[in-house]
């Protein structure tokens, strides 16, 4: 287990499955000493391996802050797995160097930094307050696949 699998066990949280591509594209690419992971959801596995969405919906309109704070989170950890299964050890990333997050946004809705800090606010735990804090856009959507309520993408510096 990596250095980050375990501060991530003492954060309370587990490295899922990464989650499937719902289209022709890779997880990630590692281009130099910088990792471009793909767009992920909020997603866990169901009972027969498949990528559920847990809570489905619009901010603003079915789901809370609190709500979209879990979901961002939920794929922040899938940013992680598909990092691992990329670099094959989550132990090379350096830091989250930016993150870009879509927020499925009810009409009116303007809290889409408080609904992607569940992504940061992991991120910086993860890696400290040194390396931690990352760039970042939160952007809003009128929708978005599988009424996710947020998507996003993610990049890493990386050890080569």
């Amino acid at each position: 287990m990596s250095e980050l699998e375990k501060r991530l066990s003492e954060l309370g949280h587990a490295l899922p499955e990464a989650p499937g591509a719902i289209g022709n594209f890779a997880a990630g690419v590692l281009h130099g000493d910088v990792l471009y992971v793909s767009g992920t959801y909020g997603t866990v596995k169901d009972a027969d391996g498949a990528d559920l969405i847990p809570t489905p919906g619009k901010l603003g309109a079915e789901l809370s802050i609190d709500q979209g704070y879990e979901s961002a989170r939920l794929m922040a950890l899938n940013h992680l797995a598909l990092a691992k299964q990329v670099t094959g050890d989550l132990d090379r990333l350096i830091r989250p160097l930016r993150l870009v997050g879509y927020v499925n946004a009810a009409p009116g809705f303007q809290d889409a930094p408080k609904v992607l800090n569940g992504a940061s606010d992991l991120l910086v735990a993860l890696f400290g307050p040194e390396l931690g804090p990352h760039a970042r856009m939160a952007l809003y959507q009128h929708e978005l696949a599988r009424n996710a309520p947020i998507a996003g993408e993610i990049m890493f510096a990386v050890r080569i």
